[in-house]
């Protein structure tokens, strides 16, 4: 069985992506890391849980992908460009098909976006996966939550609901067609971080979020720290044809605008930046939806297209809230 030291340099000391900016990565105390010059750190984590973040069963390699996407998304969300991350990781025993196939998901996804492992831990226990991303944005050019004013348009990236509908087929909530069932789990699985979408942004978004928690509790966030209201048009909501057919079959409304794990972009801008937006999401190769507008105000509302509100059962998961 593999020791703690062997695991490290086995699997993680001899990834492939390597930085210039990085001084000192795996092997001693702590990294040594070299930011540019008028350069502003932005530095973000997240802990998986398995069995609240991910279904125990769960493919490794998937496991691997998301734990560093939804930290990708962050830095997304904030206009800032990933370099450097960190691991802790925790596992009930030293599984090694399981650490390959993890790797496998983690260290393809560092590759596509040049994030370079520079240290971490690793214990035994309950499967849980924790990564600090760190990133940077030239100084004061980091897209906050702060800045959505009276009259700007609300956008959204990509579409919303399928792996809120893909985790309600995994609790046996809702059966799903095979073929539907698994594109709906490939989003939940592998979410896609818009980073070059976030990147792009900066300077003509004036406030985002990554919908992370559903975007009735994300956008809720977004308005909060803005101090303003948002209002949304459910038509103007993005769905896949899955997740379209199955919200006109009766689904409704809650997984699209509760349900959390999308990993898309909210964003708003001033009106007068609707055509640069359009041309720079057709350049991207991304879908971009506007889906409502910033108001004087407070909270969030749904409207459906006669006007009537919609009011959503639950705002998204809450750790801490009471559950069954």
């Amino acid at each position: 069985m593999l020791d703690e030291f062997s695991l490290i340099d086995t699997y993680f000391r001899s990834q492939r992506t390597c930085r210039d900016d990085v001084v000192l990565g795996i092997g001693d105390d702590a990294a040594v890391l070299s930011p540019g010059a008028n350069q502003e750190l932005v530095i973000t984590t997240d802990l998986l849980v398995a069995d609240i973040h991910f279904p125990d069963a769960t493919d490794p390699r998937a496991v691997g992908h998301k734990a560093l996407a939804v930290n990708l998304s962050d830095l997304a969300a904030m206009g800032a460009e990933p370099a450097w991350a960190t691991l802790t990781l925790c596992i009930p025993q030293p599984d090694t098909d399981w650490l390959a196939q993890f790797c496998r998901g983690l260290f393809t996804l560092m590759d596509e976006w040049s994030v370079q492992l520079v240290g971490g831990d690793t214990v035994r226990g309950p499967l849980s996966i924790g990564i600090q991303l760190c990133g940077s944005v030239e100084a004061g050019g980091a897209i906050r939550r702060s800045g959505a004013c009276p009259g700007d348009d609300l956008y959204i990236t990509g579409t919303l609901g399928d792996a809120a509908v893909a985790l309600l087929a995994i609790q046996d909530r809702l059966a799903p067609a095979p073929g539907i069932r698994q594109r709906l789990q490939q989003r939940l699985d592998f979410p896609v971080p818009r980073v070059r979408e976030g990147c792009a942004l900066r300077g003509i978004a004036s406030a985002a979020i990554d919908v992370s928690d559903g975007l009735a509790a994300d956008l809720g966030h977004l308005a909060r720290a803005s101090e303003v209201a948002a209002r949304v048009n459910l038509s103007d909501i993005p769905l896949s044809a899955e997740c379209h057919e199955l919200v006109q079959q009766g689904l409704g409304w809650d997984p699209v605008v509760s349900g959390g794990d999308d990993y898309e972009l909210c964003f708003t801008a001033p009106p007068d930046a609707a055509e640069r937006i359009t041309s720079l999401f057709q350049t991207l190769d991304t879908p971009v939806t506007r889906i409502g507008c910033i108001a004087v105000g407070s909270g969030v509302t749904f409207k459906d297209r006669q006007g009537r509100l919609f009011d959503p059962t639950d705002v998204g998961y809450d750790h801490f809230s009471a559950h069954d």
